[in-house]
This record gives structure tokens, sequence and C-alpha cells, in this order.
């Protein structure tokens, strides 16, 4: 039996990463409070959240394969999320100035019908190099990055705020570790390219 795919997801940068595996799926988005609980770190945050998310798209299609994703920045064990505006963008970037910062992926791959799930993190640091304030309005203005936690889109402009990325897959940064997710959708059969 072939079973449907579903990214549990209104993130476009996540819908286009999962394209890169020539693959059909369709793109869900879950209906879930995204709001951080009391007490709770960012890494675990993120994989309660990409598990609510996976699940919240598997159980209106229980016979599919579903896969959600989350992503926290965790600044000295806060966490910091899409900062919605440029004045909390700037306040997020001055933040992480000259500091190492964590970026927790977690992905949920589950489906209803076989009650198999795998779930994974793959965490990137990512170490800013200073940045003075003439240079966060710039980049700021010219990227509009209010959409992506943490404000700085390494995919784009946001690289050139950076010093170091280190993590054991590069699309994990951008939110959705391509090469953990392939392994995982092997796992439930799926054939890839």
């Amino acid at each position: 039996m072939t079973r449907s795919l579903y990214l549990a997801s209104s993130s476009k940068y996540r819908r286009e990463l999962l394209a890169r595996l020539q693959i059909n799926f369709r793109c869900e988005s879950p209906q879930i409070d995204e709001t951080p609980k009391q007490g709770e770190t960012p890494l675990d945050t993120c994989k309660r959240l990409a598990r609510e998310k996976a699940l919240a798209v598997a159980v209106e299609h229980p016979s599919s394969i579903v896969i959600g994703s989350d992503q926290v920045a965790d600044v000295d064990g806060v966490a910091i999320s899409k900062p919605g505006t440029h004045d909390r963008a700037r306040a997020q970037l001055r933040s992480m100035s000259n500091k190492t910062i964590v970026f927790h992926t977690a992905v949920c791959v589950c489906c209803v019908e076989t009650a198999q799930t795998i779930e994974f993190t793959v965490p990137t640091s990512v170490e800013f190099r200073e940045l003075d304030a003439a240079e966060i309005e710039r980049y700021l203005i010219a990227e509009e990055p209010y959409d992506c936690a943490g404000s700085a889109k390494s995919e784009g402009l946001g690289i050139s705020l950076l010093k170091r990325v280190e993590s054991s897959d590069p699309t994990a940064l951008i939110g959705l570790p391509l090469i953990e997710v392939s392994s995982a959708l092997r796992q439930f059969e799926v054939t890839l390219p």
C-alpha cells in the first residue's frame, strides 16, 4: 500500500526543503498552541511541538505518513522564537551578537494506522560575529527575517552575520533536517529517488 505523505506545516521553508526529495506530499497547517510550557527547556519545547504538529494532522489522515517539525533557538537556556516585528528582530540580533546559539530542530514522523513514530532532534551551533547597530539595521531592512527563529536566515543574507555554523545536517538550520528525514521516510518504506 502506498501511503499519502503530509507535511504538518505552513512554513514555505520546510515545504521547499521537502520538495528537494522529489516526492509527492501535501501540506496541512496544524492547529496547535505553540506557547512554551512553564519550566520547559527550549529543547523540550521543540520536541513537544514537533510531535503535537505531526499528531494534529495525523489524526485527520490516519492512514497517511505525517512529518511535523519545529525549531527553537536557544540563547543561554532561553527560547528565542520568530520575532514577528522589526523591533523584536533587532533585539534578538543584539542579544545574539558575539555569542554561540544552539538552534534545536525537532522532527516527528508518524502514521496513526500503523502506530509507527520516529522522533529525532538535530542541533545546530551558530556563532554570531560581533554585530553593530548599523549592520543589524541594514540586514533587517534588506531581508525582513521576521518569520524565522533568531531573525537570521542562513540561506540568505543572514549568513553574513555569522562566524561559524556546526551541524550534522546543513538543512537543519533552515528548518527540516533532510538527512534524518530521508532516513525516517525509508523506515516508513517511502521510496526516495
